[in-house]
C-alpha cells in the first residue's frame, strides 16, 4: 500500500487508488482471461491492509486464495522489481459466506426486508403480478403477519387467494389466478435454492464491517460459484445488500477512507432485462451511497454492460483488454475508450485491444476529484495466493471466524405460516364441535288461554352497513394493531426497515 492509497500498478509512475477518493466508486472491466480477478484481489487486499472492510463475490472459486499467503513465481518477482515493490507474501483476514451454507457462514435476509420490488425482480414477475404481490405484503402488515421465510410468503399468498374478494375491494382486483402464478414461481425459486436466502438470523451489516486486531479490514467473500447458476437470485441478493447499506448507514460525507468497499462481480447480471423503475433505483443508490462511506466497484467484461447513468458515477477505472470481433464488440470498445480522459501519447481504443494479460489502462481520481489521464499500467501482483484454498484451509479459516456460531443455526420463530396455520386449526375445530342445544321450558298453561297468541311484529333488521364513525374506528384499530411493536415503513428498494440487534 502506498502512503495515501492502494497501489494498483506501475506505468511511468506508481498508479494508486487514493483512499479519500475510493468511495467515489469504480470499474474493473476486461475480457475473460485478461486478469480482472487478479486486479480485484490486489485491490481488495490493499484496501484491507488500509483498514477498509471489503465485500466481494467469488464467482469462479479462486478469489478465496486471498486468505492464504502467496508463493511468488519468477514472473511475479520480476514485475515487482520493475515497480520497486518488495513482494512480501501475506494473507488477508477473511470471512467466508455462502447462501447455501456449504462453503461459508449462511447469509440470510427476511422476506419483509427484501420487499415486494426485489422479490418481483427475482421471480421475474410482470407489472400485474408485482401489484398483487404488493397487496400480499400490505395485507400481511395489516394482519400482523411476519414474513420471514418462503413458507411465510406462501402462506400469505394462500391467505390472499382465500380473501381475494375482500382484499380486491380495498386494493383493486386481486386475481386468484395471478396468485397461483406467483406461487408456482416461488416453487421454482425454491428448487434453485432460494429458500436458503430467506429466514433468520438475518445478516447484520455490522458483521460485514469488522477489522481484526491489527486494524486490517476483513475481506468478506461470498461463495458464488454455485449461486451464479441462478443469476437472478445472485444479482437480486447483491442489490438488496447494496440497498441495505444505503438505508442503514448514516451520512458521513467524504471520509478519509471508505467504511466498506463493495465489489459486484458479473455486474451485467444486475442490469440485464431490468425494468426502468429498478434501474432508476440502482442509479439513485449508486449516486447517493458514496456519502455513506461505501465505495461500489463493478466488475464486468465490457463497460457497455452498465447503463450510462450508472457508468458516469464510476470515477476510478481499470480497463483490461477487449477484443472487437463483431459490431457489438466494436461499440463496446468505443464506449470503453470514450470513458477515459485522453492521453495524447497513444490511441486509447487501439491500446485496449493490444493489452496483454496483467496489463490495463488505469485512470483514478486525483486529490481534487478529477479523473487522471489514462495510463498503460502493469498491474501489481498480489501478496496472497493466486488460486483456490483447499477444503482443509477453508475449514481452518471458518473455525477462526469472528462470526462463528452467529448464523450457522437457522431460527424459525412464530410468523405468518405458524399464525395462519393456528387460525385454520382453530376454525376447523370450531366447525367440528357439536352445537350446544338449549331447551326452553314450556309454560303449563298458555297465557292466552285458548286464544292464539297475538301476532309479533318482526324485529327491525340490523343494517349491514357500517356508519362512517364505525368504519373509521375499525380502520383506526386495524392500523394501530398492525403497526404496534413493529415498523412497516419500507426502504428505497421496498425492504422493511428494521432496527438492528
Amino acid at each position: 500500500m502506498a502512503n495515501d492509497g492502494v497501489l494498483i500498478g506501475f506505468s511511468h509512475h506508481l498508479e494508486t487508488l487514493r483512499l479519500d477518493r475510493a468511495n467515489r466508486h469504480g470499474l474493473v472491466a476486461g475480457a475473460t482471461g485478461t486478469g480482472k480477478t487478479v486486479t480485484l484481489q490486489a485491490l481488495a487486499q490493499g484496501l484491507s491492509d488500509a483498514g477498509v472492510p471489503v465485500f466481494a463475490a467469488d464467482v469462479k472459486g479462486d478469489l478465496c486464495g486471498i486468505a492464504a499467503a502467496g508463493t511468488p513465481n519468477e514472473k511475479m518477482l520480476a514485475r515487482a522489481k520493475v515497480m520497486n515493490l518488495e513482494l512480501r507474501p501475506a494473507a488477508a483476514p477473511v470471512v467466508f459466506w455462502d447462501l447455501f451454507g456449504e462453503q461459508g457462514h449462511p447469509i440470510r435476509a427476511t422476506v419483509s426486508e427484501m420487499g415486494p420490488l426485489l422479490i418481483s425482480r427475482m421471480l421475474e414477475l410482470n407489472d400485474v403480478q408485482e401489484g398483487v404481490l404488493s397487496v400480499v405484503f400490505r395485507a400481511a402488515d395489516e394482519e400482523g403477519l411476519l414474513l420471514l421465510d418462503l413458507k411465510d410468503l406462501q402462506a400469505a399468498l394462500t391467505y390472499t387467494s382465500q380473501n381475494a374478494k375482500e382484499l380486491g375491494a380495498r386494493y383493486g382486483n386481486v386475481s386468484t389466478t395471478t396468485v397461483a402464478t406467483i406461487q408456482r414461481k416461488l416453487l421454482t425459486l425454491e428448487d434453485q435454492g432460494g429458500a436458503n436466502l430467506f429466514g433468520e438470523p438475518a445478516l447484520r451489516l455490522s458483521d460485514l464491517m469488522r477489522t481484526d486486531g491489527s486494524g486490517r479490514g476483513y475481506v468478506n467473500i461470498l461463495a458464488a460459484d454455485k449461486l451464479i447458476a441462478s443469476p437472478r437470485l445472485y444479482a437480486t441478493f447483491l442489490l438488496w445488500l447494496m440497498s441495505e447499506l444505503f438505508e442503514e448507514l448514516p451520512e458521513i460525507g467524504d471520509p478519509d477512507k471508505p467504511r466498506l468497499a463493495f465489489f459486484f462481480d458479473e455486474a451485467h447480471l444486475l442490469f440485464r432485462d431490468a425494468p426502468k423503475p429498478l434501474l432508476e433505483k440502482v442509479e439513485q443508490v449508486v449516486r447517493l451511497i458514496r456519502s455513506k462511506g461505501v465505495g461500489v466497484y463493478f466488475v464486468t467484461q465490457n463497460p457497455a454492460d452498465i447503463p450510462e447513468t450508472v457508468l458516469g458515477q464510476l470515477g476510478n477505472r481499470v480497463q483490461h483488454a477487449l477484443r472487437a470481433y463483431s459490431p457489438l464488440d466494436q461499440r463496446g470498445l468505443k464506449a470503453a475508450a470514450d470513458s477515459f480522459r485522453t492521453n495524447p501519447a497513444f490511441d486509447t481504443a487501439e491500446a485496449i485491444q493490444a493489452l496483454g494479460v496483467g496489463e490495463a489502462l488505469v485512470s483514478v481520481l486525483d486529490e481534487k476529484g478529477a479523473p487522471t489521464m489514462v495510463q498503460k499500467t502493469l498491474i501489481r501482483p498480489p501478496a496472497s495466493r493466486l488460486g483456490p484454498l483447499t477444503p482443509a484451509e477453508r475449514a481452518a479459516v471458518m473455525a477462526a471466524s469472528p462470526v462463528r456460531g452467529l448464523y450457522d443455526e437457522a431460527q424459525d420463530r412464530d410468523s405468518a405460516f405458524e399464525k395462519l396455520a393456528a387460525r385454520a386449526t382453530a376454525a376447523a375445530e370450531a366447525a367440528a364441535a357439536p352445537p350446544v342445544q338449549t331447551r326452553r321450558a314450556e309454560p303449563a298453561t298458555a297465557p292466552w288461554g285458548d286464544e292464539p297468541p297475538p301476532a309479533r311484529r318482526p324485529a327491525a333488521r340490523a343494517s349491514n352497513r357500517q356508519s362512517m364513525g364505525e368504519t373509521f374506528a375499525k380502520q383506526l384499530l386495524r392500523t394501530v394493531a398492525s403497526t404496534a411493536g413493529r415498523e412497516i415503513m419500507r426502504g428505497l428498494m421496498g425492504g422493511l426497515k428494521r432496527s438492528r440487534r
